[in-house]
């Protein structure tokens, strides 16, 4: 398959990469400032690209079977300081990528476009979302050690969810665990879809190696088209 990926640098989008590289797919990574890469991996291509630039990414993506979007902005991996700022500052941003990404996707039907997102929006119990109440989102900023402003953000994310909800296009959105952090690729986890999948703790957490499994394993056998799906242990 053809597969791009949109923040091909973070720390989801860099193992999305290696992860489809190693199951032998072409991969055409996107950065904002792809000159700065220096690759010897083979089958793949580096390229610059604005997601909130809809006529961009349309004349960047021809030709793919997938688009994996991680966009964050800023750039997580190497300074999540200023991701997290930048994502209070204008937390509409999100919004603003879905939709451009829709966009550039109307002159491109057949190609798939798979957006990972947040958690926030997921049903902790039935009827009950995170991200719809200051008081859930607060404890669970405070547990994780981000600062309360950051709701807005979270709030960004499942508005973002909502644009993708009201369109035709061929669209997934990945709602990974509470918890993900750089760790190991074991390939045992559980696959869910609105509410968070839990382990024996009850907490709910995934390494991004296995959510990278999880984005390949979705890509390449579609399951969640038009629907939001997620992952824990």
């Amino acid at each position: 398959m053809r597969i791009g990926v949109i923040g091909a640098t973070g720390t989801i989008g860099s193992r999305v990469v290696t992860e489809a590289l190693g199951r032998g797919h072409q991969v055409m990574a996107f950065s904002r400032d792809a000159t700065r890469i220096k690759e010897h991996r083979k089958d793949i291509t580096w390229k610059s690209i604005d997601v909130l630039d809809a006529d961009a990414v349309s004349a960047a993506i021809p030709g793919l079977d997938v688009l994996i979007s991680g966009f964050q902005p800023g750039n997580a991996a190497e300074d999540i300081a200023d991701t997290v700022a930048r994502s209070i500052a204008d937390p509409t941003v999100y919004v603003t990528a879905a939709r451009a990404l829709l966009k550039a996707l109307e002159s491109h039907p057949r190609t798939r476009l798979i957006v990972i997102g947040g958690a926030g929006s997921l049903e902790i119990e039935p009827g009950v979302v995170r991200a719809d109440s200051d008081e859930l989102l607060h404890e669970a900023l405070d547990a994780i050690g981000l600062p309360r402003e950051y709701a807005a953000a979270v709030r960004g994310h499942r508005d973002a969810l909502n644009v993708l909800r009201t369109s035709n296009r061929l669209w997934t959105y990945f709602s990974p665990a509470e918890d993900i952090s750089p760790g190991e690729r074991t390939g045992r986890f559980r696959v869910g879809g609105d509410q968070p999948v839990l382990d024996a703790d009850g907490r709910s957490r995934i390494s991004a190696e296995d959510a990278a499994i999880a984005l390949l394993d979705e890509a390449e056998l579609p399951r969640f088209v038009q629907r939001r799906f997620t992952v824990g242990y």
